[in-house]
């Protein structure tokens, strides 16, 4: 009973997402090894770079031959959002000493989330702790076992590998069109990059979708709705919506 009593819903929450993800590290695994990686470059950058869409984007560049600035760059510009998170994970956890790197280490988007969810201080650190730890473990457990299997597993395009990172990166992206703004942004910004592919290196396309987005950004009237924060809101009890007016 004891030990169940510790199984709180956001340790739950943590193991499911860590377990899930870490899956989907086989994947980059196999597509590093694939691209032209050793096993032990493929590791190290899920050891040090930890940040899956990073390093997709990196590997994809370097695997269609281009430049290492360009593959740094467009890994670069998708790891902006975890410095977002980090700024939201200091306020909420206020981690210290030796903490404060390694929860730099493991804020990623499902850390963050998790995290977020949650309405009780104590289950909010529980939660970023096991999801952010757990994904950890488990997404370089995986990504290694990918690249050791990757000879085995033959061309990775084979099984549908070099969808995945796409398929992740719509599921990141549907829920944040909600108006025409950010629909007419992803659409304008794929038109360029579809347009800039012939014409420039691997890698650069990304890299000019980035700058229009910015661009755009910039020069856009009024304050966006929402920010880079992950989608999970944190649940608010009816008297706190009595207090804010808000209640039917």
């Amino acid at each position: 009973m004891a030990m169940a009593g510790r199984i709180t819903p956001a340790v739950r929450i943590g193991v499911s997402i860590a377990v899930a993800t870490g899956l989907y590290g086989i994947s980059f695994g196999a597509l590093a090894v694939a691209s032209g990686f050793s096993v032990a470059q493929t590791a190290a950058l899920s050891l040090l770079m930890f940040t899956g869409g990073s390093q997709f984007a990196f590997i994809g560049v370097i695997g269609a031959g281009g430049a290492g600035a360009a593959a740094f760059g467009a890994a670069t510009l998708l790891g902006i959002r975890n410095a977002v998170y980090g700024a939201q994970i200091n306020r909420m956890l206020r981690p210290r000493g030796w903490l404060r790197p390694l929860a730099a280490q493991v804020t990623i988007d499902e850390s963050a989330a998790t995290a977020a969810s949650q309405t009780e201080p104590q289950e909010q650190r529980r939660g970023f702790w096991v999801a952010g730890l757990g994904v950890y473990l488990c997404w370089n457990l995986f990504t290694l076992l990918g690249a050791l299997l990757g000879d085995a597993l033959g061309d990775p395009r084979q099984w549908g590998l070099d969808g995945a990172a796409v398929a992740a990166f719509l599921g990141l992206l549907w829920p944040r069109l909600r108006s025409r703004e950010p629909v007419a942004i992803a659409v304008v910004c794929a038109l360029v990059t579809v347009l800039a592919l012939p014409w420039v290196p691997p890698g650069v396309p990304i890299l000019l979708a980035a700058a229009v987005a910015a661009v755009w950004g910039w020069f856009g009237r009024g304050p966006a709705d929402e920010g880079l924060e992950p989608d999970v809101a944190p649940k608010v009890d009816v008297a706190t919506k009595v207090e804010q007016g808000s209640a039917p």
